[in-house]
């Protein structure tokens, strides 16, 4: 009885043992904690604006640390994830395949960090000149299939590799392919609203927290050259036009809306750790509730001075 309470000791400690040294082979090399040190992240372009307050809050909070983001698209940001040693966290609009998933248990030995930290929506605008401001799931798939009116050019951040065009192709188009002869790249979500400020009959797509926060003084002065479209909400009673709002972006009402998610590699109490705590804790909701997204935790939404949605016609 003896022996055997030794032997389960002993497998036992080897056990905690190779944990340890398993731990500390992932933490090799690295110095930083929730409070100080440095990290390089890859955020999804279209995430920008309030990613850039999210940072500059946490790093006023922490003065020793130092978050470096690159914000590039969002199969950059995966192909960081997954290649570079340096990239610990990604932020982007979806989270791991069961394939990705498998893929970093085998090479690291244990499922990353993934969840979704706020509501986001892609939001239609227009130049300030189009007085078409009303669309539907079906017209704007009629416009981007080259089936609706071809004098209409749709501006996009990109064509292939962006989680907007990802997100168009599988919520609009429903896997069917775009006609490139109607569409337009751009490099990135201001250069889509600076195509639309300057073309009457462009109609662009861009992610809410570039355009959606009527508390941000750059975001109003560039409402006087755009404006954001209203979509039919199909799941509504009496179908009304609806626009990217934090209401109905927090309701689905809204027909475009996705979620934003971190993705972090991190298995220690580090730098990456403590930053997608603050996102998904209060702090970092209120971040977000402020920016207008939608954030996962329970606040009350706030009510402004802008028509919600128009009647059915």
């Amino acid at each position: 009885m003896i022996r055997l309470k030794l032997n389960s000791f002993f497998l036992f400690f080897i056990l905690l043992l190779f944990a340890g040294c398993k731990d500390s082979a992932m933490k090799k090399g690295a110095t930083d904690t929730p409070q100080s040190g440095t990290i390089y992240i890859s955020v999804d372009e279209s995430f920008r604006p309030v990613m850039e307050d999210q940072i500059k809050m946490y790093e006023a909070s922490y003065p020793n640390t130092h978050i470096i983001a690159t914000y590039k698209s969002e199969a950059d940001c995966f192909r960081d994830f997954f290649k570079d040693s340096l990239n610990r966290l990604v932020i982007v609009g979806r989270g791991l395949t069961r394939k990705e998933e498998k893929f970093m248990i085998d090479s690291l030995g244990y499922n990353p960090g993934c969840n979704a930290v706020a509501s986001d929506a892609v939001a239609i605008i227009v130049n300030s000149k189009n007085t078409d401001t009303l669309f539907t799931l079906s017209s704007l798939n009629q416009n981007l299939s080259g089936r609706g009116d071809r004098k209409l050019t749709m501006v996009f951040d990109g064509l292939n590799a962006t989680s907007t065009v990802r997100f168009i192709k599988d919520s609009i188009l429903k896997g069917q392919p775009y006609d490139s002869s109607v569409v337009r790249a751009t490099k990135n979500s201001s250069e889509v609203m600076n195509y639309v400020a300057t073309h009457e009959n462009a109609i662009g797509l861009v992610g809410i927290s570039w355009i959606g926060n009527p508390e941000d003084s750059a975001q109003v002065k560039l409402l006087k050259t755009v404006k954001i479209a209203y979509i039919r909400c199909d799941i509504c009673e009496n179908a009304p036009f609806v626009k990217p709002l934090q209401e109905s972006m927090i309701t689905r009402r809204y027909p475009l809306v996705r979620s934003l998610y971190y993705i972090n590699k991190e298995n220690y109490e580090g730098l990456g750790t403590g930053f997608t705590s603050f996102l998904k804790f209060e702090r970092g909701q209120l971040i977000f509730k402020r920016a207008y997204l939608g954030p996962v935790m329970d606040f009350e939404v706030r009510n402004v001075q802008i028509n919600k949605s128009l009647p059915k016609n």
